[in-house]
Formats: structure tokens, sequence, C-alpha cells
């Protein structure tokens, strides 16, 4: 296997405050988000023709959805053939998180670095 992470599929973080959060981004950085956050589109640098996208999504500080991780964030990694990478990374002794689930969005699974950060690994859907 030789890629792993091709690029960052998405930032998450949570907030006391969405709606206030989502206002001073728009006006101060103008993102330009939807209830669940917003979207960035780009080319990859060893495929251009292959369009893909990071999200950025703020969630309310109750969310379950970044546990077992304690901190406020979670990053989402794109890759290229998740089923793959998570056969290596269990052999690896990696903490996995749950199955790997698949919906219209692509494929997902979650894994634990050292310090108990949920990372969220996602392989986006062929038609995207």
């Amino acid at each position: 296997m030789e890629k792993r992470v091709i690029g960052i599929g998405g930032i998450f973080f949570k907030s006391e405050d969405n709606a206030v959060l989502k206002d001073w981004y728009n006006k101060h950085l103008g993102i330009e988000s939807e209830s669940w956050g917003a979207v960035f589109e780009w080319r990859r640098k060893d495929n251009p023709d292959d369009l893909t996208s990071t999200a950025w999504s703020i969630f309310k500080k109750e969310t379950k959805y970044l546990e077992p991780s304690k901190k406020d964030f979670m990053v989402n990694y794109q890759v290229e053939n998740l089923q793959e990478l998570m056969a290596a990374l269990k052999e690896e002794e990696v903490k996995i998180v749950g199955d790997i689930e698949e919906s219209e969005f692509g494929k997902f699974a979650w894994i634990l670095d050292p310090e108990g950060n949920k990372i969220e690994l996602w392989e986006p859907p062929k038609n995207i």
C-alpha cells in the first residue's frame, strides 16, 4: 500500500454557540455555511481531473460524534482505499473505533491516535 492519506477531508470542532460562531466565521473570514457546515472544493495535484472537497463544520458542544475522544475537534483525512488502509492499521495495532460505514457520501472509519484524538478516515464516492 503506497498512499494512505491524500488530503484533508474535513475539520470539525465543537462550539458553545454555533450560530454566533458561524456568523463570526462568515463576517471575518468569508466562510458561508449551511446548517451542517461548508465545503471547499479542490483538485488533487497528482490527479488534476479529480475534483474533491474538504468539509468544515461546527458541532454543538453536546455532540457525541467526536467520542470517545475528550477533545473538542476532529480532523477527517481523505484516503483512496479505506478497506485496505483499515486492514493495515489493524495489523499495526492502531485503536479502531467502530466499523466502516458506507453512505451516499462515501465510506467512513475512525481511529484514535496515541493522545486520544479521534481521526475520521473518508473515502469519497467516485462521483464527488
